[in-house]
């Protein structure tokens, strides 16, 4: 692989996510794999512009690869949104001889990113690194099976208490803007309903629906709701429905940040280590400005233009399963 690039900085940004540590190792290994030095950025953008930069080697990430969270840590950068801020952060790049960047995030990862690649040209390439599974791109990001398969352990456990109360429990997952780990827990967890944000499911529906399911005879009840519901997260879906029926003994279970942390499932720790891989064969092949992604299980590049600001969108055949084993 004939180019230019001897140096490659590698980060974190944006929410942690599950896999995000087995990409950065990916990444390590591969660099020193073609010969290439690689360095660690800590805290993402701001250790860019504060110089928080380390160099890395094979066994700088041993053991990590079934540790969630992020050995380089994380943090949103107010300042790296301002040109001064870039600035700072391309000069300290300089300082270190780094030639090219690798990005592990999400879509306020790629947007800074695309800009700093514009204003100074430095070749980077964007790993998709995000529980909710909503860029573009890529059928699944880093991190999202993880959270799916913690939220339907959690689950399991509810149900069997609602089962033992004859109980309507309410259980609210992550996904302000996207309902990946709602729809398919719901499914998986076997919920009456699931509320995401891309859906227009009225109050009065989701309240019909369980009178339906009490109607013939349905002891207990789970509805999954992703915190980005339009109609209300679950403490106020349950207030109301609390308001409206006395026949259900009501219960609410937010996951939280639960979902966010945890040892990745092997889908995870492999998927991470392919786009690792990617990442650092992209750079050396000459691809820029990208962000690489999973498709019918071949690694695929798609550009920044192409990406930000898109969203991976919940297909119609999950909403319709969901639907049918409402019953």
């Amino acid at each position: 692989m004939e180019n230019n690039i001897s140096k490659i900085g590698v980060f974190t940004s944006g929410g942690d996510a599950p896999g995000m540590n087995a990409a950065i190792r990916a990444v390590v290994r591969a660099s020193i794999y073609y010969n290439k030095e690689i360095y660690g950025i800590m805290q993402g953008y701001e250790g860019m512009i504060s110089g928080e930069i380390v160099k890395l080697g094979a066994r700088s990430v041993g053991n990590i690869i079934q540790r969630g969270g992020t050995i380089l840590k994380s943090a949103r950068s107010q300042e790296f949104r301002t040109p001064e801020g870039r600035a700072k952060a391309y000069q300290n790049l300089k300082k270190n001889g780094i030639d090219s960047l690798i990005a592990i995030g999400g879509d306020g990862t790629f947007t800074g990113l695309h800009k700093f690649f514009e204003e100074y040209k430095v070749p980077s390439i964007c790993i998709p690194g995000t529980i909710d599974n909503d860029i573009a791109g890529t059928d699944y990001t880093i991190g999202y099976d993880t959270a799916t398969n913690t939220a339907v352990e959690a689950i399991d456990k509810i149900r069997d208490t609602a089962l033992s109360h004859n109980r309507l429990f309410f259980i609210e997952v992550m996904g302000r803007h996207s309902g990946y780990i709602a729809i398919n827990s719901a499914i998986a967890g076997g919920a009456i309903a699931v509320i995401i944000p891309e859906e227009t499911t009225s109050f009065d529906q989701l309240f019909n629906l369980l009178e339906q399911a009490g109607n013939t005879n349905r002891k207990s009840s789970l509805v999954v709701v992703a915190e980005g519901s339009k109609i209300g997260g679950a403490n106020e879906l349950a207030k109301k429905v609390a308001e409206r029926s006395n026949y259900f003994d009501i219960k609410v279970t937010i996951l939280g940040h639960l979902q966010r942390g945890g040892s990745p499932t092997y889908f995870d720790r492999v998927l991470a280590s392919r786009m690792g891989i990617a990442a650092v064969e992209g750079l050396l092949k000459g691809e820029n400005g990208v962000m690489v992604g999973i498709r019918n299980n071949e690694m695929v590049y798609n550009s920044f233009d192409s990406i930000i600001h898109h969203h991976h969108a919940i297909d119609a055949e999950s909403l319709r399963i969901a639907k049918i084993l409402s019953i």
